[in-house]
């Protein structure tokens, strides 16, 4: 019996081990804020890779007009030491990122969170997403509704043999009588910071109304990638006036 609860106890520790073993990385995301006229939309990502164990933080700094990155930007920080803290990488993205928008700045100005599905969420549908676009109810303002479709693509050569590639498009819904659906972006190739992507998902609205000038967005998508020990979760935002 004694032998037979220490070998019971040791599978499940295996299976424990193997578990966590073999489980990707998902990256925290955080808002860091917009510029006081919402000319800037700011975010970071930050975890520890799987595999490596390495710590990382990226910050992302975006033109809402354009959709354009900060000229110098984004900042990457991996730190290729095991002993080292997420929270390290953190603070040595935002002491290189402070070189182009201090926090103190960006904080101020978060906006509103209006709509947000983890990356872990079963329930959420990860192709739609719509929201009222600022906490006032009655709702004063249109829903704010985004709609994400992905197709395959040809892999690069970073991506042969890996499996599946796949690229995104969104568009913008108008739900008022005669309104428009918009098409905001569609793939033509995949950038190499997004590794090898097998899919995506709607995962937030960010929106900020500012004294003076356009209220703005920022639509959260998470990039689910192949990763050394599992699947990847990674974030960008694409960005526009309301």
């Amino acid at each position: 019996m004694r032998i037979a609860a220490i070998l019971s106890a040791a599978s499940i520790a295996f299976l424990a081990w193997f578990a966590s073993a073999r489980a990707g990385d998902a990256a925290t995301v955080n808002v860091l804020g917009f510029t006081p006229d919402g000319s800037v939309f700011a975010f970071e990502e930050y975890g520890v890779q799987d595999g490596s164990g390495f710590p990382y933080a990226n910050r992302f700094y975006i033109q809402t007009s354009t959709v354009e990155f900060v000229a110098g930007t984004p900042i990457r920080v991996l730190l290729e030491r095991e002993a080292a803290s997420a929270e390290a990488a953190r603070a040595e993205a935002k002491t290189r990122g402070e070189m182009f928008f201090k926090d103190a700045a960006l904080n101020p100005n978060r906006g509103n969170l209006v709509a947000f599905n983890a990356v872990t969420e079963y329930t959420a549908d990860p192709y739609r997403i719509a929201a009222n676009p600022r906490p006032v109810f009655a709702p004063v303002d249109a829903p704010l509704e985004f709609r994400l479709e992905e197709f395959d693509m040809l892999p690069s050569d970073l991506c042969k043999g890996i499996g599946d590639v796949k690229g995104f498009r969104l568009v913008r819904i108008d739900s008022a009588p005669g309104g428009q659906t918009r098409l905001l972006h569609e793939d033509k190739d995949i950038p190499s910071s997004r590794g090898c992507p097998e899919g995506y998902r709607l995962s937030g609205i960010q929106t900020f109304y500012p004294d003076a000038g356009d209220p703005v967005y920022a639509v959260l998508i998470a990039i689910r990638r192949y990763g050394f020990e599992g699947p990847d979760f990674r974030w960008i935002a694409l960005t526009g006036q309301l």
